[in-house]
């Protein structure tokens, strides 16, 4: 049976006439021993039980603890890596626009070399072309003249008359065609 302090404050003893009932008290002071007894076994268990608590919840708290340095460092990281990634973008992109400003102009120094030679070509071609062309009708001309004219003595024009020593015809002057296939 559970004593409450109501309990003790209305318990009445049977008098006598020189004290209370010795056995009442007894009883009484039984009961409450036992009371007390079981309240402080049940302090102890409660005590041992929040002893345990507060070490679990120690224990708790240090694992917060390191968890949130844990995320903190974690962040940290994880902002310096996105940094870092940032970085290398500009720096790859840079390097792109670079690389790629240095194609364009080279492409573009490469065509107006190209323009260049074409250009030159043209241009040795007009040359080739108007030589030839000069060639060719001075060609047309002296064609057109019919006369091709031997430099050299009136002595040389003379022997290209004369009959030639193993010719058997000794009046017959110098024909060109007697040198031609299926001639004579």
């Amino acid at each position: 049976m559970r004593i409450t302090p109501i309990d003790i404050q209305q318990q009445q003893f049977k008098t006598r006439p020189f004290g209370y009932e010795k056995a009442g008290v007894d009883h009484f002071l039984e009961l409450l021993s036992e009371e007390v007894a079981r309240l402080n076994l049940e302090s102890q268990q409660l005590k041992d039980d929040l002893l345990r608590t507060r070490a679990a919840l120690d224990e708790m708290r240090q694992r917060e603890a390191t968890l949130k340095e844990t995320l903190l460092t974690t962040q940290k990281m994880t902002d310096e890596l996105k940094q870092n990634a940032r970085k290398e973008a500009e720096l790859t992109m840079m390097e792109a626009e670079l690389r790629g400003e240095r194609i364009v102009r080279d492409a573009e120094e490469r065509r107006l070399q190209l323009i260049a030679d074409i250009q030159e070509v043209k241009r040795q071609k007009i040359t080739f072309e108007t030589s030839l062309r000069n060639l060719v009708e001075s060609h047309l001309r002296l064609l057109d003249l019919n006369v091709v004219a031997l430099p050299g003595s009136e002595r040389e024009t003379r022997q290209l008359e004369e009959t030639l020593p193993f010719d058997g015809d000794k009046g017959r002057s110098f024909d060109p065609g007697d040198f031609e296939p299926g001639a004579r």
